[in-house]
C-alpha cells in the first residue's frame, strides 16, 4: 500500500538515502492524500464555513501528512483526525472574530458544478448534502466539538472510537455529543442530495416573480415560515436581522428588484451543490441568492452581499 511505502524503511533494498526510493514514497503519499482531499476540505469547510480557512486547513493537513515518517494503518482516519483538529483550532480564532461581526454571518458560497470540477477534480467528492448552505447554517448553532462529531459521524460515517480519538474524549462522551447535536438540529441533516431539477425550477420561479414584481406568484413559492438572511459584512447594505414571513420577504425582494434590478444582470450558477442565482453589476457579482427548499417551497433565502465572500465568483 502507498502509505506503508512512505515510512522509508528500505525493506525492498532501498533506503532513506536513496533519492529514487524516497521520491517514490512521497509520490505514493501524495496520491493517498489526493484520494481523501475532498473529505479533508469538506470537514474543514463544514466546520469553518469559509473557503479560504478550509484551504488553509487542507494545506496544513497535507504538510503534517507528508511529515509522518512511520506507516499509517488507516490514512482516511488519520487525515480526518488531523483536519478536524486543525479546523477546531481555527474555529476558536474565528469565533472571536464573529463576535464583532456586523449583522448576520453566513457561510461563504462554494462554487461547484462542471466549471469547478474541470479545474478541481477533487471537488467531485462534494455533494449538496455535505456542503449545502442550509446544513452549514444549522451547524453554526453547534459548538465546535459538536459540529466535528456530527460531521464525522453523520456525513463520513466514522465510528465512535475514531471520533473519540479525534476529540480527545471517551466514547460515552462522543455518544452524548452526537445526541446533543442531533437534538439541537432537530430533524438533522439530509443524507441525500436534493433534487436539482426541482431546485432549479424553484429558483427560476422565485427569480421570475421577483424581477417582474408579481407578488402573488412570489408568495406562492414561499413557505409560510420563510426567513431571509442577508450578509453584508458591514461593507455593503444588508438587513442586519433576519426577515421572517412570506409577506415581508416578498415585499423586500420586489423592493430590491425595483431599486437595483435595472442595473443588475442575473445569472444561474451552481453553489454548494445546488442551483442559485447571482447578480452582476458592471461585470462584478454583487449579490448571490441561495434557496433552501422544504416540500417544494422556499423555506429560507440566503442573500450573500459581503464582497469578501464573493471573490471566488468573479471573472
Amino acid at each position: 500500500m502507498a502509505n506503508r511505502s512512505a515510512g522509508g524503511r528500505g525493506d525492498d533494498g532501498g533506503s532513506r538515502a536513496d533519492g529514487t526510493q524516497l521520491s517514490g514514497a512521497r509520490d505514493g503519499r501524495d496520491a493517498e492524500f489526493l484520494r481523501h482531499r475532498g473529505m479533508v476540505f469538506t470537514i474543514a469547510y463544514d466546520l469553518l464555513g469559509t473557503v479560504a480557512d478550509a484551504e488553509d486547513v487542507v494545506q496544513e493537513t497535507y504538510l503534517r501528512w507528508r511529515a509522518v515518517e512511520t506507516p499509517v494503518e488507516n490514512p482516511r482516519a488519520y487525515l480526518a483526525r488531523t483536519a478536524s483538529r486543525q479546523a477546531l483550532n481555527s474555529l476558536r480564532t474565528a469565533s472571536r472574530r464573529r463576535e464583532d461581526y456586523p449583522g448576520e454571518w453566513l457561510p461563504e458560497p462554494l462554487p461547484t458544478g462542471p466549471a469547478r470540477l474541470a479545474a478541481d477534480p477533487e471537488a467531485a467528492a462534494l455533494t449538496a448534502s455535505e456542503v449545502s448552505t442550509a446544513m452549514l447554517v444549522l451547524l453554526q448553532t453547534l459548538s465546535g466539538p459538536e459540529r466535528a462529531a456530527f460531521i464525522l459521524h453523520e456525513v463520513f460515517d466514522f465510528g465512535y472510537p475514531e471520533i473519540a480519538a479525534t476529540l480527545g474524549i471517551g466514547e460515552p462522551a462522543v455518544r452524548q455529543t452526537i445526541h446533543r447535536a442531533r437534538t439541537r438540529l432537530k430533524s438533522g441533516t439530509p443524507r441525500t442530495a436534493p433534487d436539482t431539477a426541482e431546485h432549479r425550477a424553484a429558483v427560476e420561479r422565485f427569480l421570475a416573480a421577483t424581477m417582474t414584481g408579481q407578488i402573488q406568484s412570489l408568495l406562492d413559492v414561499l413557505a409560510p415560515d420563510v426567513v431571509l438572511v442577508s450578509d453584508g459584512g458591514g461593507k455593503v447594505s444588508a438587513a442586519l436581522r433576519p426577515v421572517h414571513g412570506p409577506e415581508k420577504v416578498a415585499r423586500l425582494m420586489i423592493g430590491l428588484a425595483d431599486k437595483y434590478g435595472a442595473g443588475s444582470v442575473p445569472e444561474f450558477v451552481e453553489l454548494n451543490g445546488l442551483p442559485a442565482v447571482a447578480f452582476r453589476e458592471d461585470g462584478t457579482v454583487t449579490t448571490v441568492f441561495q434557496l433552501e427548499l422544504v416540500d417544494g417551497r422556499v423555506q429560507a433565502v440566503y442573500a450573500m452581499r459581503n464582497p469578501d465572500k464573493l471573490v471566488r465568483l468573479q471573472g
